[in-house]
C-alpha cells in the first residue's frame, strides 16, 4: 500500500467511489421487507424509504434506485434519472459509511418529481436525504 491509500484509509475517507453489486438492493423478500416496515421522508423530488432490519448482519448498506414509469414514460428519460441519482449516491455514500452504526441496512431512493431535475439539485437533495437518514 503506497502512502497516499495510507493517508487516506487514517483520515477516514473512503479509498472507493464504487457502487458495486453488493450494494444494490436486488432481492424481492428484502424489497417487500423494506416498503412493509421501513420508515420514509420526502425531499422533492426524492423520497427515501430506509429500515435496518434486526436478523441482518451488519454490513454495508444496501440501495434501491427507482424512477416511476407513470411520469416518465421514455426509458431514455427514467434510464437518465436514474444514472444521475446512483451517481449522486456514489459519490455521495462515504455519508453512510462514517456512521456505520446508524446508517439504514436497507434504503429506498425513489424520484417522484414529474420533471427532470439537473444533476446538481439531484446530488443536493441525496446528501440532505442521507444525512436525515442517519439522523433518526
Amino acid at each position: 500500500m503506497d502512502s497516499a491509500a495510507a493517508n487516506e484509509q487514517q483520515a477516514g475517507q473512503p479509498h472507493s467511489y464504487t457502487f458495486s453489486k453488493e450494494e444494490h438492493l436486488c432481492h424481492k423478500r428484502l424489497i417487500s421487507l423494506l416498503f412493509a416496515k421501513g420508515s420514509s421522508f420526502n425531499l422533492y423530488p426524492l423520497r427515501f424509504v430506509y429500515y435496518t432490519p434486526q436478523d441482518l448482519p451488519p454490513g454495508q448498506t444496501q440501495v434501491l434506485i427507482s424512477v416511476s414509469k407513470r411520469y416518465f414514460k421514455r426509458a431514455v428519460d427514467r434510464n437518465r434519472l436514474k444514472r444521475q441519482m446512483r451517481e449522486a449516491y456514489r459519490l455521495n455514500k462515504h455519508l453512510l459509511l462514517q456512521h456505520p452504526d446508524q446508517a439504514p441496512r436497507l434504503l429506498g431512493i425513489l424520484y417522484i418529481g414529474k420533471e427532470k431535475k439537473s444533476f446538481h439539485s439531484i446530488q443536493k437533495k441525496l446528501i440532505s436525504g442521507l444525512e436525515r437518514c442517519l439522523n433518526k
